[in-house]
């Protein structure tokens, strides 16, 4: 799931990028639900491996307490709706870096669904920017790096290397363990 995470804060960020003018540019995700197919399940971290339909893989994190977690086994499917919200801030020269993190977790009475909620902010340095393909790179806080095509050149112009953007994403998920078995 923190591939996922990151993988789509910085494509939002890169997709709404941020106008000069703006200090502060919020990009309203969307909700997508997807059922997988469960692949492994490590008890001990209360995690599970899925393969969505696409053919790629994620991880969830059961909360504690969803009664049905116990049961689960290889093949089982299990339905995720989730929920990603960006807040992007350019910062001003000489601003302290952000690396910081919180999350919450419920689950229901039922015990057959849970949310996992997570908020984390970092601060991403803009690495390299190429006009021809176009594209950009950013590297942030324990090695983090990305790099991604960027489809609106105006906005790409708008940024330059060494800018340093505090990525601020907001992710809910909801599992239910009681679908498509």
């Amino acid at each position: 799931m923190k591939a996922l995470i990151c993988a789509s804060a910085v494509a939002v960020l890169i997709s709404g990028a941020i106008p000069a003018a703006a200090q502060t540019k919020t990009v309203t995700g969307e909700a997508k639900t997807v059922t997988a197919t469960v692949e492994a399940i490590d008890s001990t971290n209360r995690t599970v491996t899925v393969k969505k339909p696409d053919g790629t893989y994620d991880d969830f994190y059961i909360p504690t307490g969803m009664k049905k977690f116990d049961t689960l086994k290889v093949g089982d499917k299990v339905t995720a709706r989730y929920y990603e919200n960006m807040v992007l801030t350019v910062q001003k020269p000489g601003a302290k870096a952000k690396d910081s993190g919180n999350a919450a977790v419920t689950r229901s009475q039922s015990g057959n669904a849970g949310t996992v909620a997570h908020q984390r902010t970092i601060t991403a340095t803009i690495a390299a920017i190429d006009m021809k393909v176009p594209s950009i790179t950013f590297t942030g806080p324990n090695g983090w790096k990305y790099s991604t095509r960027v489809e609106d050149k105006a906005a790409l112009a708008t940024v330059k290397v060494g800018d340093k953007v505090d990525i601020t994403w907001t992710e809910a998920t909801i599992l239910s363990l009681d679908e498509g078995k």
